[in-house]
């Protein structure tokens, strides 16, 4: 099943990461999970900025047209495929031997409450993103310190340095996109706003 191991990971997640661990599911599996789980804050960003608006807290609410919400959750489709990258290539610095395979169900896994904290896009009034993002976030990086070292097959104590590389590359990628992003929006592909 798809999403067999998502109440797990909410209710006890070191011995769900056991489980996963002992079970390894096929790539295409890990990849159901990730389309189908990362729809969920695409499609509520989507309806968030296109049909009920921003609340920046000051003046009318902001709409983006159709074309322009449809071009920004895309775009939030593609940053964990390359964080696995980046988890699969630092894994030989750590003495780990995983498969592609295992580090995109962790980054899958792990950045699952990122995705459902998505929901809170159909409120999208700023501070209930920022507080709600914010917890989602927490809860992401607790599960990548319990999991890494279970599904990398490494001690625990290299797995809290592999952990903590993979949040700076995550962060450094983060800032990657937010730059390229102003860039393109300098240059005339930026939103475009009812």
């Amino acid at each position: 099943m798809i999403l067999n191991h998502l109440m797990g990971l909410y209710t006890h997640p070191k011995e769900e990461w056991h489980t996963i661990e002992k079970n390894h599911e096929a790539l295409r599996s890990s990849l159901s999970h990730i389309v189908i789980i990362a729809l969920i804050p695409a499609i509520c960003a989507f309806i968030g900025t296109s049909q009920i608006g921003w609340d920046l807290g000051v003046g009318e609410r902001q709409f983006l047209t159709t074309e322009s919400a449809m071009i920004m959750s895309t775009g939030m489709y593609f940053g964990l495929f390359a964080l696995a990258y980046l988890a699969f290539w630092m894994a030989k610095t750590f003495d780990a031997k995983p498969s592609y395979t295992q580090a995109l169900e962790l980054a899958a896994y792990t950045a699952t409450p990122l995705f459902m904290v998505g929901l809170s896009a159909l409120y999208p009034t700023l501070w209930f993103i920022m507080v709600v993002g914010l917890a989602g976030l927490a809860y992401s990086v607790y599960l990548l310190y319990t999991g890494v070292p279970i599904i990398m097959n490494i001690p625990e104590e290299k797995g809290f340095i592999y952990a903590s590389s993979v949040v700076t590359a995550g962060l450094v990628l983060l800032v990657g996109l937010m730059a390229s992003s102003v860039i393109l929006w300098s240059v005339g592909f930026g939103p475009m706003y009812q």
